[in-house]
């Protein structure tokens, strides 16, 4: 990890000295790009990597200069800096954070590695939330939803709305090797592979296809959705009873869903579909013709399908783990069991006595001790086989004797 001070030193350029001196090697990368911009001659390349690049300034007597922002191959140099800034700040947080509440949890390597990635994701989720909430706010298509395709293409952009899909970008981007700094299991590389792939595409694909509105209108509430998510999944990490989170999560996150595949209908089928300005032109950045638009909402909708089914089988296995845990703890708190009969007639007088082979009753034994009777006396024995027959005749003697005289009673009356 960077900025973590061992005892004993790896060898240099070694894999593992990479992996602990990762932060410091790409702290001095950007502390280069930084001081390029103290000479004439490395200026002007050196403001590619660190500011916002294609402003374009709209000039109108009767207002002040307005100015925005188009997008091109200059921005690979931004979103590389901001790229560096984010693994920058990724190993700040997890030595000066996460390591510290690991030590205090004591966890095990599984819930050690899903605490930490949990703990990055939640941090950034905070940030893009509230950052895009902000950006949100400021714009009229939040309550005008007609705006997401009206006046398309938007070819210039807010100075917020451009770094904020350059961050974006760059944070996802990041992740990559990342994978291989935070030593991530080989198991679970698909699946934060997936996960960062899909996020790179869908923004990228907003941003260069022209339709940040209609991304940033989207990522905001996923980024509510999986900020829920990750904060439930610490607080579980820490306190296996704090749980209700996840019900929260899970009511929101079906919400999100429906609602961008109800936003990406209505712009891809209905909006745009309807619009008057189609046609297929790079240098205008316009992109409304019927093959992107069918390939962008068949990759919303199966993307959103993908997270439904992984949602589904996720809380399967949930509800399948609880039935085996309710089912465990019935078998461990079943009645306590009781004492044997031989331990609890321990120090009593027997009810039964064997004198010559023979069972015979103890007259000083207590009453209920003569329950043993059915349990103890083998009922091989042929006397008293015989004295169960003797006694069974009788009965049966006695009780058909009272039926005739009762009959012969209501019949005489």
């Amino acid at each position: 990890m960077g900025f973590r001070k061992k005892n004993k030193s790896p060898p240099v350029l070694s894999h593992e000295f990479v992996i602990q001196n990762h932060a410091d090697m790409v702290s001095c990368v950007a502390m280069a790009i930084l001081l390029g911009l103290m000479f004439e001659v490395t200026a002007k390349y050196a403001i590619m990597f660190i500011t916002v690049q294609y402003n374009v300034t709209y000039t109108d007597y009767r207002s002040e200069p307005i100015n925005f922002y188009d997008y091109g191959p200059k921005d690979f140099a931004t979103i590389f800096f901001y790229m560096l800034v984010a693994i920058i700040l990724h190993a700040l947080i997890q030595e000066y954070i996460l390591d510290k509440v690991n030590r205090r949890l004591h966890l095990s390597k599984t819930k050690h590695s899903k605490f930490n990635e949990s703990g990055q994701l939640a941090a950034f989720y905070l940030f893009s939330f509230i950052w895009g909430t902000s950006i949100l706010t400021a714009e009229e298509f939040v309550l005008n939803p007609t705006l997401l395709w009206e006046g398309y293409p938007y070819l210039h952009m807010f100075f917020q709305v451009k770094f904020f899909y350059i961050c974006q970008i760059a944070y996802w981007l990041h992740a990559l090797p990342e994978l291989y700094f935070q030593k991530v299991r080989k198991e679970d590389i698909p699946r934060q592979l997936n996960y960062i792939c899909l996020n790179v595409f869908h923004i990228a694909g907003a941003y260069i296809l022209n339709l940040h509105r209609l991304g940033l209108t989207l990522l905001v509430p996923h980024c509510l959705v999986e900020l829920l998510f990750h904060a439930s999944r610490l607080f579980y990490f820490s306190d296996e009873n704090k749980q209700k989170g996840f019900t929260l999560w899970a009511l929101l996150f079906v919400m999100a869903r429906l609602l961008t595949l109800t936003f990406s209908v209505l712009t891809f089928g209905f909006g745009l579909a309807r619009s008057e300005n189609k046609g297929f032109s790079i240098s205008e950045g316009n992109f409304n013709v019927l093959t992107v638009r069918i390939g962008c909402l068949a990759a919303v909708c199966l993307t959103q399908a993908w997270m439904m089914w992984k949602f589904i089988n996720f809380q399967l296995k949930k509800w399948r783990e609880h039935s085996q845990n309710q089912a465990t703890k019935k078998k461990v708190t079943s009645p306590k069991s009781r004492p044997s009969k031989k331990e609890s007639n321990r120090g009593r007088s027997p009810a039964l006595q064997k004198r010559d082979g023979l069972y015979h009753v103890n007259p000083t034994a207590p009453r209920a001790h003569l329950r043993e009777f059915l349990h103890v006396v083998p009922l091989y024995n042929p006397r008293y086989v015989k004295l169960i027959m003797h006694v069974g005749t009788i009965t049966l003697t006695i009780s058909v004797f009272i039926t005739r005289r009762k009959v012969s009673d209501w019949g005489g009356g």
